[in-house]
């Protein structure tokens, strides 16, 4: 975990995981509706702003709130000191407008560990006019260590019992927190997906303070093994079962195998763009089957 990108990759994949836990926790007093993810489409709108934004993680939403289709633009940052990235925020929050030119929320979730004696800036100041003079754009911001563990583990959400491993954990017993998130896990076992399991298995794997024979022990104790644990068995397992519905559906040998490409490729994308692989892994895992599909499209 020494790339700070890591830190915010696992946080985006958080929220992308539990969008419904994370509006409830953060923003109780708003009901969200119909969401869908927009950050492909935004990269592909401003192709000359790729190197810039290549930095920065974030996650893009058309949330539909109180019935009107908004955006929101969730920027992640990992800062060891307080710097006022309001300018950012700001810039991103008008690509995000001229988008869909549609009003745009805009947050900063903060993942460092630092402990802040004074709140980083929640404004910028972006015009003025005679009538009114300065005219600000505000947003919200969340530090995530500014919360404590101890409160964060009496909520019934797994996304609150993951995240208190992040939070400020002073007076908490490292063993009870990871017990308690696969407590959690293992009640809810019938609804998580693998994608939620391995978000779980490296958001424990890098933040747990105990050692790794301890974890194995609580989740053997409460029935949590889970089949996939890395990323690469990730991507060949959920690959495998789009393959498998879509080979089903079409009744057809090669749709099935075709599914399951398409399914690995899928899966590699989200891991490529959340930052949990490199370029180089991209590429090399990703050849073989580019290759792969190519050769079943000519043999159809």
């Amino acid at each position: 975990m020494t790339n700070p990108k890591t830190h915010d990759s696992l946080c985006k994949w958080l929220i992308t995981a539990f969008t419904e836990e994370f509006f409830a926790h953060y923003f109780p007093d708003i009901s969200i509706g119909a969401y869908t993810f927009i950050d492909k489409e935004f990269l592909s709108r401003y192709e000359a702003l790729k190197d810039s934004l290549k930095g920065d993680v974030f996650v893009m939403m058309e949330v539909e709130i109180d019935g009107d289709v908004r955006e929101i633009v969730i920027q992640i940052e990992h800062q060891s000191t307080r710097v006022d990235v309001s300018k950012r925020v700001h810039e991103y929050a008008c690509y995000a407008w001229l988008l869909r030119q549609k009003p745009v929320w805009s947050m900063v979730v903060y993942t460092d560990d630092a402990i802040w004696r004074k709140p980083v800036s929640s404004q910028f100041w972006y015009a003025f006019d005679s009538q009114h003079g300065k005219q600000w754009h505000y947003f919200d911001v969340i530090k995530i260590n500014a919360e404590k563990s101890c409160d964060l583990m009496q909520k019934r959400s797994l996304l609150c019992k993951m995240l208190a491993l992040k939070a400020d954990d002073r007076g908490t017993n490292p063993e009870e927190l990871v017990r308690a998130i696969y407590q959690a896990a293992a009640e809810m076992r019938d609804t998580l997906t693998d994608d939620h399991r391995l978000l779980l298995e490296q958001w424990v794997n890098a933040y747990k303070k105990i050692p790794e024979p301890g974890v194995t022990q609580i989740k053997k104790e409460l029935g949590m093994e889970f089949i996939a644990t890395t990323i690469s068995e990730h991507i060949f397992h959920e690959g495998l079962l789009e393959g498998e519905a879509k080979g089903e559906a079409k009744g057809e040998a090669k749709g099935e195998a075709k599914g399951e490409v398409n399914g690995q490729i899928k899966m590699l994308d989200m891991f490529h763009q959340l930052g949990l692989i490199s370029d180089e892994q991209y590429q090399l895992m990703m050849h073989p089957l580019r290759q792969k599909l190519a050769e079943l499209v000519d043999s159809a």
